[in-house]
C-alpha cells in the first residue's frame, strides 16, 4: 500500500523536529506552544511533560495562535469570522478519511467480490501450523481467488471479461484487481455491518500479499490507497468545495423527528439548493456537477453513519444525568457495585460508578466520533510491509497477533482528551492493541463497532415505553411489576451501568477490570445474560429481538 515515508519509518532519535511538528515525538503536528518552554508540541506529549513539577504552572496557547501573531502581530479575528473559519475547517480535516460513495458499475464488482469471498477457504488454508511453504499457499489462494473472480466478472459480463482477461496474466491485470478489492475495504468502512465474514478474509489476503516474499511470487501488487473525498477532490483540483461554509447544510441529515411535513420539506429543499449551488460554482473540466455531487453525499453518508453510531452514546449520558445523581444515592437505584457479588469484578460505591460509567460513556463517544480515521488507520497497519504477524493461540483460538502502531499513537490521544475533559480518571487507562486481548487492529475495529449495537437496542426500547401506556392493560402490567414508566426505566438503567461496568466477562479474574477495552467486554457479558433479566419481557414488548443488528419486529 502506498503510505507517507512517516508510516513505515522510525524518526531517528537525533533528528530535530521538522517546523510545525511536536519536538518531542518529532511525528505530530503540534497543537501547543508553551509560552515558558518556547517549544512547540502535540496535545499528547504537552500532557505528560507538564504534568508534574514546575511546568505544572507553565502557560500555554495553540500553535496556530503562536504562527498568527508572528506573521500578523497586530491582526486579531473578530468572533464571526472565527465561527466562520472553524466551520470551514471542518469537513477538510475530515474528509481525510470519509470514503467515497460506491457508484453503479463498482457496486457489480462488489457484489461479484463478495460471491468469490464467501466460496474461498482462505484463512483455514492459510492460517495454521503446517509445516509446508506458507509463501507458495498464500500465492496459490490468492491466484485462486483471482481466478474465482475473473470467472464471475466473464459469466456477468462475457464482453468486459474479454477485454480484460483474453491473453492478459494475473500481473497484467494489477490495476483492475487493486481497484476491486479497494471497492471491497471502501464499502465496508461506510457499511460496517455488511461483510462479516468475508471482509476478515479478505484484510488477512491482502495482508500476507504485502509480504516481500509473496509479492515477489505473484508478481504483482493487491493493494491500493482508500479512494476518499479529500484524494478524489484533490486529483481535481476541487479542495476549495470543503471551505465552504454552505456545505453544513448541503451535507446534513434531515431528521424527522418532532417536525412538521412543511418544515421537513424545507430542510429538504434548502439541503438540495445548497448542493445546486456548490455543484455549478465549482464544476470545471476536471470536475463535473455530478462529481461534486457524489463527493458531498459521500460526506452525507458520514454524518447519518455518526448520528447512528455515536448518538445512542449521547442519549444514554443523558439518561444518566437526568435519571441519576452522583452525590445522591436512591436506595432502590443505587449503582454501588462490590467485587464477588452478582458476578462484580470491581468495587464501587455510588459516586465513583456514576463517575466510571459517565466517563467510559464519554470515551466511547469520542472514539465513535473518530471511528472512519481510526478505520483507515487500521487499514494501513494491517498492510504495512513493515508491520509482520505472529501466528499465536490467545485462548480464542489461533490468531494472527499484530502490531498497531498508527491505531495505538491515535488512540492514546483519544484517550487523553477523554481524561482531560474529564478531571479526574477512574480505572486503568490501559489500551490492549497486538496483544492476546485485542490480537490486531481488525480485532480492534471490530470491537468498537460493538457499541451501537449494544446502546442502540436499550435507547429504542426505553424511548418506546411511553408508547406501550397507550394500551390499557400493558400500562398496568408496568405500573404493577416497576410503579410506572420513570421507575421502570430508572430500574433498566440501574442495573445496566451495574452490570455492564464491573469489570466482567474475561476468562479470568486477570484479564478483566477497568482497561479501555474490559469496559466494553463488560457491557457484552452483560448483554448476553439480558433474557434473565425480569424486565427483558418489557424489551419484548418493545420490539426489541436481540443485540446483533436484527432490527424491530
Amino acid at each position: 500500500m502506498e503510505t507517507d515515508d512517516s508510516v513505515d519509518e522510525f524518526v531517528e532519535a537525533d533528528k530535530e523536529a521538522l517546523p510545525g511538528y511536536c519536538v518531542e515525538c518529532r511525528d505530530q503536528a503540534a497543537d501547543l506552544y508553551c509560552n515558558q518552554c518556547n517549544e512547540s508540541f502535540c496535545e499528547v506529549c504537552y500532557g505528560m511533560i507538564h504534568r508534574t513539577g514546575k511546568r505544572v504552572k507553565h502557560t500555554k496557547k495553540s500553535y496556530a495562535a503562536y504562527i498568527e501573531n508572528i506573521q500578523n502581530p497586530k491582526e486579531e479575528l473578530i468572533p464571526e469570522e472565527v465561527l466562520a473559519m472553524a466551520v470551514s475547517m471542518v469537513h477538510p480535516s475530515r474528509s481525510k478519511y470519509i470514503p467515497l460513495r460506491l457508484h453503479a458499475e463498482e457496486r457489480k464488482y462488489l457484489r461479484l467480490l463478495e460471491a468469490a469471498l464467501n466460496v474461498t477457504e482462505y484463512t483455514d488454508k492459510i492460517d495454521d501450523m503446517s509445516h509446508t511453504s506458507k509463501a507458495k499457499r498464500t500465492v496459490s489462494q490468492i491466484k485462486e481467488l483471482c481466478a474465482v473472480f475473473t470467472g464471475l466478472v466473464l459469466a456477468c459480463d462475457y464482453k468486459r471479461g474479454q477485454e480484460l482477461f483474453t491473453d492478459r496474466t494475473f500481473d497484467e491485470n494489477e490495476e483492475f484487481f487493486q481497484t476491486v478489492f479497494e471497492i471491497g475495504r471502501r464499502h465496508k468502512i461506510m457499511n460496517p455491518e455488511k461483510m462479516r465474514s468475508a471482509y476478515g478474509k479478505l484484510m488477512y489476503l491482502l495482508a500476507d500479499s504485502m509480504i516481500p516474499d509473496v509479492q515477489d511470487m505473484l508478481g504483482f501488487k493487491c493493494v491500493a490507497p482508500i479512494k476518499t473525498v479529500h484524494s478524489f477532490l484533490k486529483e481535481r483540483s476541487g479542495l476549495a468545495i470543503l471551505h465552504e461554509e454552505i456545505i453544513v447544510i448541503a451535507t446534513r441529515e434531515i431528521i424527522p423527528d418532532g417536525k412538521s411535513r412543511n418544515q421537513i420539506q424545507a430542510e429538504i429543499k434548502r439541503k438540495e439548493k445548497s448542493i445546486e449551488q456548490l455543484s455549478r460554482k465549482y464544476q470545471s473540466k476536471t470536475l463535473t456537477s455530478d462529481e461534486i455531487r457524489h463527493c458531498l453525499y459521500s460526506i452525507g453518508d458520514n454524518n447519518a453513519y455518526l448520528r447512528g453510531n455515536r448518538d445512542p452514546c449521547e442519549k444514554m449520558i443523558h439518561y444518566l444525568e437526568k435519571l441519576f445523581y452522583p452525590t445522591k444515592e436512591d436506595t432502590f437505584y443505587s449503582l454501588s457495585i462490590s467485587a464477588g457479588a452478582e458476578g462484580h469484578r470491581l468495587s464501587h460505591d455510588h459516586e465513583t460508578q456514576y463517575i466510571y460509567v459517565n466517563q467510559t460513556l464519554k470515551l466511547w463517544r469520542e472514539i465513535l466520533n473518530e471511528m472512519f480515521m481510526l478505520w483507515m488507520l487500521a487499514d494501513q497497519d494491517m498492510l504495512s510491509m513493515s508491520n509482520p504477524y505472529r501466528l499465536v493461540h490467545t485462548g480464542q483460538g489461533l490468531n494472527r497477533v499484530q502490531a498497531c502502531p498508527q491505531v495505538s499513537r491515535e488512540m492514546h490521544r483519544t484517550l487523553y482528551r477523554a481524561q482531560k475533559k474529564a478531571g479526574t480518571w477512574i480505572g486503568s487507562s490501559v489500551i490492549h492493541l497486538g496483544d492476546k486481548n485485542v490480537p490486531n487492529s481488525l480485532m480492534f475495529i471490530d470491537k468498537y463497532n460493538q457499541v451501537s449495537r449494544i446502546l442502540s437496542p436499550i435507547c429504542l426500547a426505553l424511548d418506546k415505553l411511553d408508547e406501550l401506556t397507550d394500551n390499557d392493560g400493558l400500562k398496568k402490567y408496568i405500573e404493577k411489576k416497576f410503579g410506572g414508566v420513570t421507575e421502570c426505566r430508572k430500574a433498566i438503567l440501574s442495573d445496566f451501568f451495574r452490570g455492564a461496568f464491573d469489570g466482567s466477562g474475561a476468562d479470568n479474574f486477570y484479564d478483566a477490570g477497568s482497561c479501555i477495552d474490559g469496559r466494553l467486554t463488560s457491557a457484552w457479558n452483560w448483554c448476553s445474560q439480558i433474557e434473565q433479566k425480569t424486565y427483558f419481557p418489557v424489551f419484548l414488548l418493545t420490539g426489541f429481538v436481540g443485540f446483533d443488528g436484527g432490527g424491530w419486529s
